[in-house]
């Protein structure tokens, strides 16, 4: 397949474009820049503006845009630029593609289980509804602005994936420091449900949604065994052969972080895959210790 990305110099974009290369696609990245090689293509999110022409025949799109979620403390302006990373890149897409004269075949808009909110011990599932806070609020309006590319026939399939596990960014690459240094612990009470995704098959995911022509709408991605916090945090103490001695109370988690804290690490999400297992993806990386030994190059 010809597939655009936006998001390619990311955290997963940039490990997606050589996966969907080493399979034998194209790849066509959307840049923010003035396209300097014959696969980039310009599009400007804030302005509103993208290079309509150069999607002309891209048989899929993978939507990763979007601005950390975990790279400030949740203030106004930091939730206003959230909201806006997501929402007017997403919609800017999908109506670009629903006007295109050939559309293509599949959007592949990024989500997050954020979706669902702190749910204590219930098992989690696509069909859930979702909770309140201001990450579920804005992990629904996210989804909803690839409405018109679903309006156009297009089928749109949304990832909500887990906690991302990669040593080179997101909530692993935090934890490495202080791991390392012996003062990793367990976060507030560390009975809240951490569901998780090694990077691998984050990329494996992505790559079986776009080429399974019968799933459309949420898929959960994340691996069939998610952990409490106590538990993810032995493990990872055991892979770096360190203690895992220390605790940080959940008010000492609120002062330093105030609502995202609540929202990410102290919130519960114990969420299953089965509409992704049901349509035959097998999990490369399925079991924590095995996927944390992977990704931090740690073999038993």
């Amino acid at each position: 397949m010809k597939v655009a990305i936006t998001g390619a110099s990311g955290l997963l974009g940039g490990a997606l474009v050589p996966s969907l290369r080493d399979a034998g696609h194209e790849v066509v990245r959307l840049v923010r820049r003035p396209a300097r090689a014959g696969d980039e293509a310009r599009w400007d999110p804030a302005a509103g503006t993208i290079d309509a022409a150069a999607l002309e025949g891209v048989d899929a799109a993978v939507n990763l845009s979007g601005e950390n979620l975990a790279g400030g403390r949740w203030s106004e302006a930091r939730k206003a630029l959230l909201r806006s990373s997501r929402l007017g890149p997403t919609r800017l897409l999908a109506e670009t593609l629903a006007r295109l004269k050939a559309k293509p075949q599949v959007l592949v808009s990024a989500s997050a289980i954020g979706y669902y909110g702190d749910r204590g011990d219930a098992w989690l599932t696509e069909s859930e509804p979702p909770g309140g806070d201001f990450l579920a609020r804005l992990t629904t309006d996210w989804e909803n602005a690839a409405q018109p590319a679903a309006a156009a026939g297009i089928r749109v399939v949304h990832p909500r994936l887990g906690v991302v596990l990669s040593p080179t960014g997101g909530a692993l690459e935090k934890m490495l420091l202080p791991f390392k240094a012996g003062l990793g612990g367990v976060l507030g009470p560390g009975t809240q449900y951490m569901s998780w995704i090694a990077v691998d098959d984050v990329l494996g995911a992505i790559r079986h949604l776009l080429e399974r022509d019968d799933l459309a709408g949420p898929v959960n991605v994340a691996a069939p065994e998610p952990v409490t916090n106590a538990a993810f945090t032995k493990a990872l103490g055991r892979v770096l052969g360190r203690p895992t001695v220390a605790r940080v109370p959940a008010f000492a988690l609120r002062l330093a972080f105030g609502e995202m804290a609540d929202a990410t690490v102290l919130a519960s999400m114990r969420v299953r895959s089965d509409k992704l297992l049901a349509s035959g993806y097998r999990f490369r990386l399925p079991a924590l210790e095995g996927a944390l030994r992977h990704v931090l190059g740690r073999p038993s």
